[in-house]
Formats: C-alpha cells, sequence, structure tokens
C-alpha cells in the first residue's frame, strides 16, 4: 500500500471513531452506514480509547 493510502486509511479510522464518540449512536449502525466490519469498528474505538487514557485498567 502506499503512503497515501495508509494515510488515507488512518484518516478514515480516526473519522470513523469520531462519529462513534460524537454521535451516541451505536457501533453496529455507524459500522454498517460506513461499510465496515461491526467489530473491525469496534476495535478501533477500543484502541482510540485506550490511547486516550494510557493509565487505565489493562485486561487480562
Amino acid at each position: 500500500m502506499s503512503e497515501s493510502g495508509k494515510k488515507s486509511g488512518q484518516e478514515f479510522k480516526a473519522s470513523a471513531v469520531g462519529i462513534v464518540q460524537e454521535s451516541g449512536k451505536p457501533i453496529a449502525q455507524i459500522a454498517r452506514d460506513l461499510g465496515v466490519g461491526e467489530g473491525t469498528l469496534g476495535n478501533w474505538v477500543a484502541k482510540a480509547r485506550a490511547a486516550a487514557d494510557p493509565g487505565g485498567l489493562k485486561a487480562g
């Protein structure tokens, strides 16, 4: 994948996570609207939340 493809992919992920955080809509609904898997979007959101709270509890 080219660098521009990686950048646009990262921008898409960030935008999708932002929609989840700002809209209050269920991840499943937003995932359908954006054409991505529910689990995929859920993982992106979880990673963003973990990055925002690095001192938070870790599972496992």
